[in-house]
Order: structure tokens, then C-alpha cells, then sequence
């Protein structure tokens, strides 16, 4: 296929959802996770799940970058925005995730602190080309996909000698929370029965390639095809991953062939490795800590180091007790299993990260669908 709306195309999704309910064996369950939240958006988007046969279910993972990123760390940045004369610049989201005391980003500007909403690292960096007199410091998150952006933001800062600008490095990495979430089984779903199969992430694959799962795919003997984002891409995801489970199979398949080789893209990687190491742990909303799985800015470039440069400490912080956001990125609940979904907690009022974020499931449950959970609710009633 070559064009965006064959990957749309009515016809092929119903023959491709026949297939799929032949391969379903009853009475066998399948519960596949998708890890990527922007996979979680496209599958409640486009209703894949009311395609899928009734013992195929879809368990949202840990994959949204904002929703993983744990409350100590949104403090550490309210306090530097709100202690130092500095300039705090990063993406639209972050600004709105809720931290300790019942405060956020969002209202620290209100209250005063010079914080600012990029589209990009790139904007953080020109913010402090032409304020050369003030502190601009980036409050870098994300996987492996905007890593590098942030690595080439730091090389370039170096180039240019600009001593006023630095990065809050929070850059988290796939495989580390997938084997955490596969190597604890027991923590997903609400009857404890694991995980069968894992979709993918399509842009993070991009990045890494594919072959960095193929250990974690042996270790958990769990198969993992990487998927696309349009509705096909999705289906036929789902129907590799059932023909692999059904023939016993745990290997790497790759689904988004049109984007996504083995060896991923190389040049990224190198500039990776470059500026960054391996922090020895780093906690995971939801999954605690987890070793080896996040970036810290390497001493090479310390100077660009923003928790070297301001003593930036890192302390634990509890989520808002009526939140089930942790339950919600492990896989153990659905959105609509919290108490305060879709009343307390809504895109406008939200007491978690995960109706939050644009890539956040319960921000995907509440736009796609929370009005047809009602209607099925009413109807089993």
C-alpha cells in the first residue's frame, strides 16, 4: 500500500477483523499490550477493540512520556523555575501534569516563575541564544524518539558556547520498562493473567530499530510486532501477534516495514551514546525504579547538565491517592475502573498525568470512549 487512506480502507479492516476471529481461538484469551499511548489514541480513535473478537483484549501500557514521568520530578522542576532567575521552557503537556501540594507547572507561571511552552528543544535553545544575560533551562522528557533532538540541542550549545543554557534530562528507555512489566506478569490486568503479546512502539522503533526487543522477546518468551499507527496497521498487528501466540512463537516481527529497519537509525544512536550514559536507576510512575533506564547528561557535557549545574535533587513523591494512574500505565486497571474518572478527574480538572497528556489513556477513554463504556454498561445492566 502506498497511500494514507488504504491504510483506512473499510473493506480491508473488515476482512482483516474476519481473519483475526478465525485465528481467536475460543476459549483461549489474548491479552496484548500496546505500549505506545499513540497507539492507545489510534485504537480508541478508530474503534478498533469493537472489531476484535470478545476474548481479545487490549491492555494500555506505560507508554506515554509525560504519564511515566513520576510527581518528585515535576517538583524538582517547579522548585528550580520558582527559586532560580532562570527561564524553564518545555512541551505543552508537562505544563499541566499535576505534582505535590496540589500545584502544576501551569500554576507556577500564574503565580510569577518564567516558565515558558515549546514546540521544540530548538526553541529553548534560541530562547537562550537571544537572552544571553539569563539561565534558559530545558525540561527534556520523552523516550528514545526525542532523545536525540535533545543530545544535538546540547552538542550544538557546545558549538555555539553558550554558557547560559542547560537541560533537565528525564529521557526514559523502552525496553528497560518492558522487561519490568514482563518480568512481573502478575501486576497486569485485574485477574492477574499477564501479558500474551506486546504491539510495538512505531516511533520509538524508528529510533532503536527492532532489534533491541529481540533479548527481552527471549528472555519472557512473549511475542512483540512493531505496529504502525493507521487502523490496518493496527489489525494486522493484532493478527500477527494471535498467529504467533498460537503456534508458540515469542520472536520480533515488524509491522511498520515502511519506517522501521533492525538497526534503526544509526546516526541518532551514535549522537545518543555521545552525550549521554545510563543512569543507574530512575522511577517510573506506576513502576517504580527501574534500573538502566533513563539518560543522564554525560560529564563530557556537564556544563549543559542542569541537575549539576543547580544541585537538582532528586526526591520521591506520592500520586494523588484518589488517582489510578499507576495501576492504569502497569496494565493492572482500565481508566474507567477509577473511582474519579471522567468526575473529579477530566481533561479540564485532572488529578492525574494520564488524562493529561495527548497521548495519555485516560485522556483517550474520555474522547473516544467514555460515552459507548456508558451505553455497554447500561446495556449488561
Amino acid at each position: 500500500m502506498k497511500y494514507m487512506d488504504e491504510y483506512r480502507n473499510a473493506t480491508l479492516a473488515r476482512a482483516l477483523a474476519r481473519r483475526i476471529a478465525q485465528e481467536a481461538q475460543a476459549p483461549r484469551r489474548y491479552r496484548l499490550m500496546e505500549f505506545c499511548g499513540g497507539h492507545t489514541h489510534a485504537i480508541s480513535r478508530n474503534g478498533i477493540t469493537e472489531l476484535l473478537p470478545d476474548n481479545v483484549d487490549m491492555i494500555h501500557g506505560p507508554g506515554c512520556p509525560v504519564c511515566v514521568l513520576p510527581v518528585g520530578r515535576i517538583d524538582n522542576a517547579i522548585e528550580l523555575a520558582t527559586r532560580q532567575p532562570l527561564t524553564l521552557c518545555t512541551y505543552a503537556d508537562t505544563l499541566r501534569v499535576p505534582a505535590s501540594r496540589r500545584t502544576s507547572l501551569m500554576q507556577a507561571k500564574a503565580r510569577g516563575a518564567d516558565i515558558r511552552m515549546v514546540y521544540s528543544v530548538t526553541d529553548a535553545l534560541r530562547l537562550a541564544q537571544e537572552n544571553p544575560a539569563r539561565e534558559t533551562v530545558f525540561f527534556a522528557i520523552g523516550f528514545e524518539t526525542t532523545a536525540p533532538s535533545t543530545a544535538l540541542a546540547i552538542r550544538t550549545a557546545e558549538r555555539l558556547r553558550l554558557a547560559n543554557f542547560s537541560v533537565f534530562c528525564n529521557h526514559v528507555l523502552t525496553p528497560a520498562a518492558m522487561a519490568e512489566i514482563l518480568g512481573a506478569p502478575q501486576s497486569c490486568g485485574a485477574d492477574g493473567g499477564g501479558i500474551d503479546g506486546v504491539v510495538g512502539p512505531g516511533h520509538v522503533s524508528c529510533i532503536i530499530g527492532s532489534k533491541p526487543y529481540e533479548a527481552v522477546a527471549e528472555q519472557y518468551r512473549r511475542p512483540l510486532v512493531i505496529a504502525g499507527f493507521e487502523p490496518l496497521d493496527l489489525m494486522q498487528t493484532v493478527l500477527m501477534l494471535l498467529r504467533q501466540i498460537n503456534q508458540n512463537r515469542h520472536q520480533v516481527e515488524n509491522e511498520y516495514t515502511r519506517a522501521v529497519t533492525r538497526e534503526g537509525n544509526a546516526r541518532a544512536q551514535s549522537l545518543m551514546a555521545e552525550v549521554f550514559e545510563l543512569r543507574d536507576f530512575f522511577e517510573w510512575r506506576g513502576l517504580g525504579e527501574i534500573a538502566h533506564s533513563a539518560y543522564r547528561v554525560r560529564p563530557r557535557y556537564g556544563r549543559f547538565d542542569a541537575e549539576r549545574r543547580f544541585g537538582i535533587a532528586y526526591r520521591p513523591a506520592p500520586d494523588n491517592k484518589a488517582c489510578k494512574c499507576g495501576a492504569i500505565l502497569r496494565g493492572a486497571k482500565q481508566p474507567r475502573e477509577c473511582k474519579v474518572f471522567g468526575t473529579a478527574c477530566t481533561p479540564e480538572s485532572p488529578l492525574g498525568a494520564c488524562m493529561v497528556s495527548s497521548e495519555g489513556a485516560c485522556a483517550a477513554h474520555y474522547s473516544y470512549g467514555r460515552f459507548r463504556q456508558m451505553k455497554m454498561d447500561r446495556l449488561s445492566a
